[in-house]
């Protein structure tokens, strides 16, 4: 391959199918920094929401167990029942914060790329056994760039911390002047809203992350002039590919007229190398219908069923060529022909009765003419 060749350069955007196709195997944008955002958030909003509702569930989890009566402590069977209890009321106390954090949980690695299920993501892959490909990854620009990520986000968030304390430093040095239990309540309000402001902090940095992932996303998939002349390759077919299917829907139709020449009322040949076989039936059609035509071998394959079925075979070499190259077949001829088809049928019929003794020997139609500009040499 030449040196430089542009046709090879990943420049072009990636086509629906080959989204589609890394899609198919877990190949999407995802930003673990949106995760973490979300639960933290989530968690430290539904600790504000239920706190005091955990806190007044556990603190009688607590008087349930440290206070008891004398005649307890001879009961074999108190403690698995205060066991029991204590596992359903802190179950009861956690459960609206175990909700909140399992929506986040779903909806943050969804929140970019969407739903996905994918057996070829999740089946195992020896590569990623190897030692060698291991320490490329540790060592690689990708995980230079992991590692500014990092220092960026403890950079970022140490700088927030440090200016909500020193926001909230005059609050909390008036907590020393509070009663105890006030003082208390106080500063879980403050923690609880601090710990709020920390993790909607992170937001910043999953505002960072989510265009960075999906440009690095993008950026993988690229592809080259020739990936995306491969793949129209492939979604057309090859030529030699579509050249056997061109070959078998041939055979499939020549197939379907040949089983109708038998129900045909006349074969008109050039007188070998066109055949064409027509039906007239007055009763249910308004024109002739062409059931089959064919050239060269075709034409020959139906005048030998056209014999085999004693449908009658009348040489007229211009009507052959210009119901060949006029009329599809199951459709009906053209109007243009009309009178010379119409020949040909009434000396076919006329045959037919007087082999079966009715009439005199018709004559064959000499004159059978066809318009000038329906005349094919």
């Amino acid at each position: 391959m030449a040196e430089g060749d542009s046709s090879q350069e990943k420049t072009e955007e990636a086509t629906p199918r080959k989204l589609d196709k890394a899609r198919d195997e877990g190949q999407i944008p995802r930003s673990r920094d949106l995760t973490t955002s979300a639960i933290l958030l989530a968690g430290t909003i539904g600790l504000a929401i239920f706190g005091e509702f955990i806190a007044t569930r556990l603190a009688a989890i607590l008087r349930y167990n440290f206070a008891f009566e004398r005649e307890v402590v001879y009961d074999t069977n108190a403690m698995i029942t205060h066991l029991a209890a204590s596992f359903y009321d802190g179950l009861i106390a956690l459960v609206p914060l175990f909700a909140i954090l399992l929506i986040a949980s779903i909806v943050g690695p969804t929140a970019l790329g969407g739903w996905l299920m994918s057996a070829k993501a999740m089946a195992p892959k020896m590569s990623r056994m190897d030692p060698a490909a291991g320490l490329k990854r540790m060592f690689g620009f990708k995980a230079l760039v992991e590692l500014g990520k990092a220092l960026g986000k403890v950079l970022v968030i140490l700088f927030l911390a440090i200016a909500l304390l020193v926001s909230l430093q005059h609050e909390m040095l008036a907590l020393a002047s509070l009663e105890v239990v006030p003082g208390i309540i106080r500063s879980m309000e403050i923690s609880a809203w601090a710990a709020i402001a920390l993790s909607a902090s992170t937001l910043i940095i999953a505002a960072i992350d989510v265009p960075f992932q999906i440009f690095e996303h993008a950026k993988k998939l690229k592809m080259s002039m020739q990936d995306i002349k491969d793949e129209h390759k492939d979604t057309e077919g090859k030529p030699e590919v579509k050249g056997r299917i061109r070959q078998l829907q041939r055979e499939m139709s020549n197939n379907r007229q040949l089983a109708d020449v038998p129900d045909a009322d006349v074969v008109i040949t050039n007188p070998t190398h066109y055949s064409v076989a027509l039906k007239y039936d007055p009763e249910n059609m308004n024109t002739p219908i062409l059931l089959a035509k064919g050239g060269d071998h075709l034409a020959l394959k139906i005048r030998e069923i056209a014999k085999a079925h004693d449908v009658e075979i009348i040489e007229s070499p211009m009507l052959a060529r210009a119901i060949f190259h006029t009329t599809e077949v199951e459709s009906e001829v053209p109007g243009g022909l009309y009178v010379a088809v119409a020949q040909v049928l009434a000396y076919v019929f006329q045959l037919r009765n007087f082999r079966k003794g009715k009439g005199d020997k018709p004559q064959y139609p000499n004159n059978v003419t066809v318009p000038t500009d329906m005349r094919y040499d």
